[in-house]
């Protein structure tokens, strides 16, 4: 009998609700800030980590998970009887974890060969961050949960991720700058002329997608370029930060606009504050397909 294991890493921004209510298995990231090192989700929750930044000038810096790492969590994996490991993991273009899980299979049945036809690991690529591939994620895990076979996981995983998508706008331009996701002198005209950057994150690639001045506008863009792009009728997820007042703002205009409310909303966590900043507004959602079918 098939026993079925959704894993994830913490830049999925899931939330501590659905990874327990869901069994889902969650590797979090080393955070180093300043000259101490945690561990996401251990050493702090999304808001003692932006007091952590509030505190510090510098840029916090995520590390990404090891081969050995993998090999240590594949070999656990195994001998608590799990046959089929199913983990979606951040987007491979800004981190290597994903490669380091797709190398340490092998490495892992070299090493523990009677495990070869026991355990079977399936890595996908998240293509993006927070809720682009959590959402997802805890799909999976109630579709395990209410009994569905490894294959229509499987199938549904493939077929979605793709299509995924989030647009995102900042509200404080320096981590962004520092980090290098957008450059420091772009930075430095968009904060002294108050204009804020709409962030788009698909296809494994972070763009900007426009930009609009005052903090006032930011929501209303994002709502309609997520309008324009979104898969009619279908789930979608906010996103924030340490801006709860914001969220709600957004629900109010995206239910208005859209007329049926969100699914969740997923707070970011130290991978994408660390890029981004504390405060952030987002949707994350399916998008349509064209007119043949195609994405």
């Amino acid at each position: 009998m098939r026993k079925i294991q959704i894993m994830t890493d913490s830049a999925s921004d899931i939330s501590a609700a659905d990874e327990q209510q869901y069994s889902i298995k969650v590797i979090p990231f080393p955070v180093t800030l300043g000259d101490q090192t945690y561990t996401s989700r251990v050493d702090f929750n999304n808001e003692q980590f932006y007091d952590l930044m509030a505190q510090n000038d510098e840029i916090p810096k995520t590390a990404q998970i090891t081969p050995f790492q993998f090999t240590e969590i594949y070999l656990k994996e195994a001998q608590a009887g799990v046959t089929d490991l199913v983990m979606v993991l951040i987007n491979s273009k800004g981190s290597s974890t994903y490669d380091n899980s797709v190398q340490a299979i092998e490495l892992f049945y070299e090493e523990y060969p009677e495990y070869r036809e026991v355990l079977h690991i399936h890595s996908f690529d998240g293509m993006g961050y927070n809720a682009l591939y959590g959402a997802p994620v805890v799909h999976a895990a109630q579709m395990c949960k209410e009994g569905a076979s490894l294959e229509e996981i499987l199938e549904y995983l493939t077929e979605i991720l793709p299509r995924r998508q989030i647009y995102f706008g900042m509200y404080d331009l320096k981590y962004a700058a520092k980090s290098g996701r957008i450059p420091t002198a772009a930075a430095f005209v968009g904060t002294a002329l108050n204009m804020k950057p709409i962030m788009k994150i698909a296809d494994r690639a972070i763009t900007t997608a426009a930009k609009c001045r005052g903090e006032r506008k930011m929501a209303d863009k994002v709502i309609q370029l997520s309008m324009d792009d979104m898969e009619s009728g279908s789930p979608y997820e906010l996103i924030y930060g340490a801006n709860t007042d914001n969220l709600e703002e957004l629900r109010r205009l995206m239910t208005e606009k859209i007329g049926y409310e969100p699914v969740s909303a997923y707070q970011i966590g130290a991978a994408i504050a660390a890029n981004a900043g504390p405060k952030v507004v987002g949707i994350a959602f399916t998008k349509k397909k064209d007119g043949n079918g195609a994405e």
